[in-house]
């Protein structure tokens, strides 16, 4: 069986986000369930131009050129990402929308998981349904699951780690699910 390499992102590039480190739990659940797992630095959504056919035309930028190549080599994606307003953060549509541009189909037969974290009481309810539209359309199948995180100023230690087991157990749970789907 194939070692999984899985490509993390972040819907958020703020520094000590919610979503980040609802990541980096799963990021280190994955590595330690057998998975390769190549995090994009959530910087990245802020250094990436807006998408644009013309600049697309005169060739890929560099950094959308190395995304790609990133994309490519993995055979799953885990991604964690806020809600802006009641949607998809602008810097994570523009990566998927270059990322995802022909000839190749990069998200194709790729295994998602999806999860996000908020101050709030929804969890990321309201966004999750459109990542997994847009998702869908890339040709990428998304895992039925999904982790919804609500009221995220209470959820972490000092150290990043959950308060609650049983937030750590559903991440755990989802990422399994993403692995097992990658091992076949």
């Amino acid at each position: 069986m194939a070692t999984p390499h899985i490509l993390a992102l972040c819907g958020s590039a703020r520094t000590g986000g919610f979503n980040k480190k609802l990541l980096d739990l799963a990021v280190a659940e994955a590595r330690a369930q057998g998975a390769e797992v190549d995090a994009v630095d959530p910087k990245v959504l802020a250094q990436l131009p807006i998408y644009d056919q013309d600049v697309e035309a005169k060739g890929w930028p560099p950094l959308v050129k190395e995304l790609r190549e990133r994309l490519a080599r993995a055979n799953g994606l885990l991604i964690a990402s806020p809600e802006y307003n009641s949607s998809i953060p602008g810097g994570l549509k523009n990566l998927i929308d270059w990322v995802s541009r022909p000839p190749e189909r990069l998200f194709t037969e790729k295994w998602a998981a999806v999860m996000g974290a908020t101050p709030g009481v929804f969890g990321t309810a309201r966004m999750q349904p459109h990542l997994r539209q847009v998702l869908a359309s890339t040709g990428a199948h998304v895992l039925p699951t999904q982790v919804h995180l609500p009221r995220a100023t209470e959820a972490f230690n000092a150290d990043g780690s959950f308060k609650d087991e049983a937030r750590r157990k559903e991440v755990a749970a989802l990422v399994s699910s993403l692995v097992s789907k990658l091992k076949g």
